[in-house]
């Protein structure tokens, strides 16, 4: 029931005490928080964050409600929701329900009045750890510590072909590991047809669309598990203009013989600083993974072009014999911040100028 008790206990044993709000339900997942201080709405429908339970380290939430038009996806992917102050009471024009009626409708708990400032310490110092949502205190830790993501990208895939845009543009086929809607939307207002096709596709299905460009979305799970994709990307490479976005970023390394590890905590947020190492000149990206490319392993065989500001971490990649270039991070960033949004509009002049290195 709403506002009943209900218990937040972490892998390490760790408890914490919040109240419900949304639906009620036990729940396991992975436990991770994100930064971003505006963007909730596009949190929860981005099927990164599938089997994921979020922390939202910004202390309120909900207070401009749920407004349909700005979700990435058709709806939430998180397995659970934790805040520290919920809005019952949101203020915006747009907004046409709450947040608590909003996880109610989708059947995803949330839990408020948690210390999430302490809870977020705990996973920045120990790492990513499992987590459960009980109506009791939890006792038994065997399926809490058993748990694991699997089947993501095929969980949270398109089910068929879905067309986007003008049939007379830049004919682009969206390649779906669990995209954000505003890939597409950045891809038409480029000009771009957009076909998006599931990520159980094959390599002779997307020729046979003759696109003039391929773009690899984001998605969530371990990059490493999807072996039919990465030998299917393999048949692709050097065949037409490819940009990739986050997992894409991921599964073009892997294909190109690379090596992709799990990262403590990973980059969740709006705020995480870029530094383009051929100029120098550092952008503000939003982003959400927890994987992360080896760039050690892809030297003789692309150029970094991305780094970390922080923690210094892979964040793209230069393909320029292949026509290919990818990133960690989010151009599509809604609600922001935007900085690098002129990465669509280098795909897309790859795109015109048709360079096939095939």
């Amino acid at each position: 029931m709403k506002n009943d008790k209900a218990y937040l206990t972490l892998q390490n044993g760790k408890q914490f005490v919040g109240r419900r709000f949304g639906a009620d339900g036990e729940i396991f997942g992975e436990l991770v928080f994100t930064t971003g201080m505006t963007g909730y709405i596009e949190t929860l429908t981005d099927p990164s964050y599938y089997g994921q339970i979020v922390i939202q380290t910004f202390p309120l939430i909900g207070n401009y409600g749920v407004i349909p038009q700005d979700c990435e996806s058709k709806k939430p992917w998180v397995s659970a929701y934790v805040v520290r102050e919920k809005c019952d009471y949101p203020s915006n024009f747009r907004c046409e329900k709450t947040l608590d009626r909003y996880l109610e409708e989708n059947n995803i708990s949330g839990l408020y009045g948690i210390d999430t400032r302490e809870l977020t310490k705990i996973v920045r110092e120990a790492g990513v750890m499992n987590a459960a949502i009980t109506s009791k205190p939890l006792k038994d830790f065997s399926e809490l510590s058993a748990y694991k993501i699997k089947n993501a990208v095929e969980s949270v895939t398109c089910g068929d072909v879905e067309y986007f845009g003008n049939p007379d543009g830049y004919k682009t086929v969206v390649w779906d590991f669990g995209a954000k809607d505003n890939i597409v939307r950045e891809l038409v207002k480029r000009g771009c047809y957009c076909i998006k096709v599931p990520s159980f596709y094959t390599a002779e299905q997307i020729l046979q669309l003759n696109p003039r460009g391929l773009m690899l979305t984001n998605g969530p799970g371990d990059p490493a598990e999807n072996r039919g994709i990465i030998e299917n990307l393999k048949k692709l490479i050097g065949k037409l203009p490819i940009f990739g976005i986050c997992l894409g970023h991921q599964l073009f390394a892997l294909a190109m013989g690379g090596k992709t590890k799990k990262m403590k905590y990973g980059h969740r947020g709006a705020n995480q600083p870029v530094k383009n190492l051929e100029t120098g000149r550092v952008y503000i990206s939003s982003q959400n993974h927890g994987y992360e490319v080896v760039s050690s392993a892809l030297k003789d065989v692309g150029v970094l072009s991305y780094v970390n500001a922080n923690d210094n971490t892979c964040e793209g990649f230069d393909y320029p014999d292949l026509n290919a270039f990818t990133v960690q991070f989010h151009p599509e960033a809604c609600g922001g911040p935007h900085d690098a949004s002129f990465l669509f509009d280098k795909f897309i002049a790859n795109v015109k100028e048709g360079k096939y290195n095939a």
